[in-house]
């Protein structure tokens, strides 16, 4: 039963009695990127001791590339601390918490699908770190943890929109094309599991792209600035009535809170660069890409621009792709297609310095966010 102050469509303030100013909705998402940021900036090098006390090193050394294996062992990379996605995940909650409208249920299941997915990343981290054999958890665990986590939120996110009788957020939305919509679960059973296992993928996609990203200092960082304040611009959009109704564009009420979260993430991921970019003091792992990517998967469920989500993470999905083509390639014929994957590793292998390749990344990132973003327009 989800409790009725969820269910009111209005868009209200986060405090009736508070002053005007922060009971606007752009305001409290600048002020929850700058506190995100100030928290990481704070708190980063006590975070960063502690978890280097705890002996959390990260062996990048460890590569099946040989080549690319001897590239990181010149870097002296080895015994950096990982898992600070801790840091991260924490300043995002602390952020959230401090100046959205927790009284919606949109910034609380973000905030689930955030600590759902830093969960398994941890498990994984942990794992990986104190049983260095085994390597973290197996595919298949990872992917039945990532699973349930989604499952949760999928489920959650299906009952409020049947609960409210708001079909539309089970309606799926076509980029480019004005009113070009498809509602699958209006065929029948077989069309709702469709809807589900796409949002699943969106979801869990959307985390182990991020995941892939993360091989370089401040690569999955720098780049998660810019997807997240694209969303905090496309949730924005999406919950206020005028600017969906000029651009043809679903409105879902209550979901302009979501851009308080996203803003949230560009923050607190600037304030972790500080830290993460060249020479990298600590590294995200699998707690911070995990939950990132798939927080990054729910402001597009929620925006509904899952559809979008390609173009605005576009260098995310191109190196998940890379990966998913080796393996498949590989698989299927016992060549490898690529001299390397994730797709920033071969420059890296044919010589160029790491930040430059980096910042080349960021770079094509910032332009797909950009595109994503025009694409709301051009319809």
């Amino acid at each position: 039963m989800i409790p009725s102050h969820f269910l009111d469509p209005a868009v209200a303030s986060i405090d009736a009695s508070a002053p005007g100013l922060l009971q606007t909705l752009t305001f409290r998402a600048c002020a929850a990127a700058a506190s995100a940021f100030l928290l990481l900036l704070l708190a980063g090098p006590a975070g960063i001791r502690r978890l280097r006390a705890l002996g959390l090193g990260e062996r990048p050394d460890k590569s099946d590339s040989a080549a690319l294996a001897a590239v990181w062992a010149k870097t002296g990379k080895r015994g950096t601390p990982t898992m600070g996605g801790l840091l991260v995940v924490s300043a995002v909650l602390f952020s959230s918490l401090l100046w959205a409208r927790l009284d919606r249920l949109y910034p609380l299941l973000a905030l689930l699908t955030l600590l759902g997915f830093a969960a398994v990343g941890f498990a994984d981290d942990w794992i990986k770190l104190h049983h260095p054999t085994r390597g973290g958890l197996s595919r298949t665990g990872k992917m039945v943890a990532l699973t349930a986590a989604a499952a949760v939120v999928l489920l959650a996110y299906w009952k409020f929109a049947a609960s409210t009788g708001r079909g539309a957020l089970l309606r799926l939305h076509f980029p480019f094309f004005k009113e070009a919509s498809a509602d699958l679960p209006s065929l029948g059973l077989l069309g709702s599991v469709a809807f589900l296992a796409l949002e699943w993928l969106v979801l869990v996609g959307a985390a182990n792209a991020v995941n892939i990203t993360d091989g370089m200092d401040g690569l999955a960082a720098g780049l998660s600035v810019f997807v997240g304040l694209a969303f905090a611009v496309l949730c924005y959009v999406a919950g206020r009535v005028d600017f969906t109704a000029y651009l043809g564009l679903p409105h879902v009420p209550d979901c302009g809170e979501l851009a308080v979260v996203a803003a949230a993430l560009a923050g607190a991921s600037v304030g972790f660069l500080w830290f993460n970019r060249h020479p990298a003091q600590v590294f995200l792992g699998d707690t911070g890409s995990l939950a990132i990517g798939g927080l990054f998967g729910f402001l597009a469920i929620a925006a509904r621009q899952e559809l979008l989500l390609p173009l605005v993470g576009g260098v995310f999905v191109v190196e998940a792709g890379s990966t998913l083509l080796q393996i498949g390639w590989f698989k299927a014929t016992g060549r490898r297609i690529l001299p390397i994957a994730p797709l920033h590793h071969i420059p890296q292998l044919r010589g160029m310095p790491e930040t430059k390749v980096v910042v080349r990344f960021w770079i094509a990132g910032a332009l797909c966010a950009l595109l994503g973003v025009a694409a709301v327009k051009l319809r």
